[in-house]
Formats: C-alpha cells, structure tokens, sequence
C-alpha cells in the first residue's frame, strides 16, 4: 500500500466479510472479533435492521445541507439525548469533542471574564487528534512534534484527590471519560469522580464527559456515566452510534447549548441522512432489555476472566465494566505478542496503554463465545516464551 500515507501500523490481515461477531479475512479464516471496529460496531456485521435503515436511506437521499430541514436528525437527537439536552451532531469523536471545547469556551467567553479560562484534562485520557482534542490528550509522545498546542490546558492525574484544586473559578471545563479507554481501561471511582463534579458545580465549570468509546451500550448503560451518578453539562458520542458509519455528537443541556448562536459552529456533513437512519435504528434497539443482557454478559465475562486469567503469574490485574475489559499483562509479556498469537487462533483484540490487552466485542457476543475466547487467551498468555 503505497498511495496511503503510513499513520497506522497495520496488521497483514484483509477483512472481506462478516456476519453477528466474526469477521473473514481474504483468505477465508473466520475471526471471532473482540475488537468492534475500536467500540464501533455494537450490533455486529449483520443487524438486518441497521443494513435496510440504511439501504433505503441511501435508495432515496444520502446528502442533504444543514440548510434545509432535517426531520430525521431531530428524530435521532430525541432518542439520543437525556431530558433536557440538545444534540450538535458532526461525523467523529474527535468533532464532538472539538465542538464541546468550543462551547465550552464560548460560554465562558459570555461571562465576559477578563481572564483567559483554563481547561482540566487528565493524564492519559485520549479525546482525539486534531489540535484542539490533542491540546487536551494526555499523551506527551502523541502531541510531540504539533506545537503549538491549546494554552491554558492543565493536565492532572486522574482518579487522584489534588486533581481537585486544579478545579477553580477560572476554569472553563473539565473534560474526562469515565473509564479511559486508551489510557489502558482505568475506571474511575464514582467517590473521586462525584467529587469533581461537585467541584466543577462549586466553581461554575462546566463538566465534559467523554463517551466516545464508553457510550452506547457499551458498559451496559446507554451513557457509561449514568453508572456513576453523573449529570454533566456536555456529552460526546461517536464510535457506536451508527454501527460504523460516520457519526458523532455532542449534547448540551440546554441552558448551556443557547450560548452556540448561529453561525458559531458548523459541519458539511453532520446529520447525514444514511448515518442517521443507522442511529435511529442504534437507538431504537439499545432498549433497556438489551442493555441489561450487556451486563449480564458483562458480569459473565469479568467473572470468568477473575477466574481464569487473573491467577495467572502474566497478569498483573484485570479491569474494566460490562463489554469494556483491561487484562494488565506483566512487562515479560508484550501485548502484541499475545495479540498476534490470539490471530493465529482465530480471535481479534487490542492493545491499550501499560500493556494492556484490551476486550471490545460486539454487544451482540453469546456467552458460550466469550468462554471460548477467555480459553483462548488464557493459552495464549500462559505459553508466551
């Protein structure tokens, strides 16, 4: 592949096809995947509901400008957003959490404060690449090399009390995930992370919560912070919102979202009328049945995981929530190795910070599959030289 420029260590595998949670490569071998596209593609790669939203979607229009009027935009954003909020819908994570940054800024800037205000991010959170969210991406060796960066971004540790005092009247906004997906499947503690809260509240900060990776569905909740018992001013969602599509947004209460008037913020393709009618049908399945299967085989998992992979003399610890899942392997065992062997076996995963191997399936994963797989790591972990 020479005509594409190389920002991706890739694997030298060609997925062809799919169905539920496997995937085929181009020579034929089936995968059980443990990847969902990164979080991506919740409901597998053969939701026939999501496949004909689409098909028809894209039969009849598949662009429209946000200067016409967008009914089927307004349907997604009433089944996304909690009571209360309003919904700026754009194409990435990284968008939504550039669109956030800016709202953030404009609302302080309607305060009419003289100071410049200051954003708080977290050391090893990762909220995307483009200058703004790398400004507040907690990754030294990924913003190396891009300066200038964002001033006036104070990065503190995360899940630690004296992140607190970095909270002030001078800050803008907090911006966090729940459970840092990237920075190695570290969750938060509710105490700690209440405890920001009542600060940013305290302080009149606005509080970001990241759920580009935790969101829909993926922790057994629509929001992953619905867990903690989080209310926040800004939301950001993408990865699995549209099964693979194209799709993010942000959501702001309202009281907060009025500060963007128009012409303050803008997409060409936000609310794209095929990735909208993938998300309609995303959301109309995430019932609350579903979600309580995910934690259930949520629980399953980390059960049989404590069980299975956490004794073993590789592993240092194991983490995570419903279908989001951490194994801590020792400095003896690079993850990469254990990743290459587990292709070999026909199982596909990731890797996260601190040699972390990192578990993401499909939602739509059965249980007899997840034992198979959890017996499949645990002879790829223990037989690593």
């Amino acid at each position: 592949m020479n005509a594409t420029m190389s920002t991706y260590q890739r694997f030298p595998i060609e997925l062809i096809g799919g169905h539920d949670f496997h995937l085929i490569d181009q020579n034929g071998k089936s995968y059980v995947d443990l990847t969902a596209g990164i979080g991506v593609c919740n409901f597998g790669y053969s939701n026939c509901a999501i496949q004909q939203a689409a098909a028809q979607q894209i039969s009849q229009l598949w662009h429209i400008s946000n200067l016409y009027q967008n009914p089927l935009a307004e349907e997604v954003a009433e089944l996304l957003c909690p009571a209360d909020y309003q919904a700026f819908f754009c194409n990435s994570g990284t968008e939504a959490n550039e669109a956030a940054l800016k709202l953030a800024f404009k609302v302080a800037s309607d305060k009419s404060t003289k100071q410049p205000k200051e954003i708080v991010a977290f050391n090893y959170g990762f909220h995307g690449r483009t200058i703004g969210s790398l400004s507040v991406t907690g990754y030294p060796h990924i913003q190396e090399g891009f300066d200038p960066l964002l001033p006036h971004v104070k990065m503190v540790d995360y899940n630690q009390e004296q992140a607190l005092t970095a909270i002030n009247e001078n800050t803008a906004a907090v911006i966090l995930e729940v459970i840092q997906g990237e920075g190695g499947v570290n969750v938060g503690h509710q105490q700690w992370l209440q405890a920001v809260q009542a600060q940013c509240q305290a302080t009149q900060t606005l509080l970001i919560v990241d759920e580009v990776q935790t969101g829909m569905g993926r922790t057994g909740y629509q929001f992953a912070y619905q867990q903690f018992g989080l209310e926040p001013d800004i939301i950001t969602v993408a990865k699995g919102l549209a099964n693979g599509l194209p799709v993010g947004a942000m959501l702001a209460k309202k009281n907060v979202a009025k500060h963007f008037k128009i012409g303050n913020h803008g997409t060409t393709f936000g609310g794209n009328l095929v990735a909208m009618a993938a998300a309609k049908e995303v959301l109309q399945q995430l019932t609350p049945t579903f979600l309580t299967s995910v934690q259930a085989k949520g629980a399953f998992l980390m059960k049989l995981l404590e069980q299975e992979i956490a004794p073993l003399a590789q592993v240092k610890a194991v983490s995570g929530a419903g279908l989001m899942i951490g194994i801590h392997l020792t400095e003896e065992v690079p993850v990469n190795q254990v990743i290459t062997s587990l292709q070999k076996a026909g199982y596909l995963t990731l890797s996260a910070r601190g040699n972390t191997l990192r578990l993401l399936p499909p939602l739509v994963i059965d249980e007899s599959h997840l034992k198979q797989a959890v017996e499949a790591i645990k002879l790829a972990i223990a037989t690593q030289p």
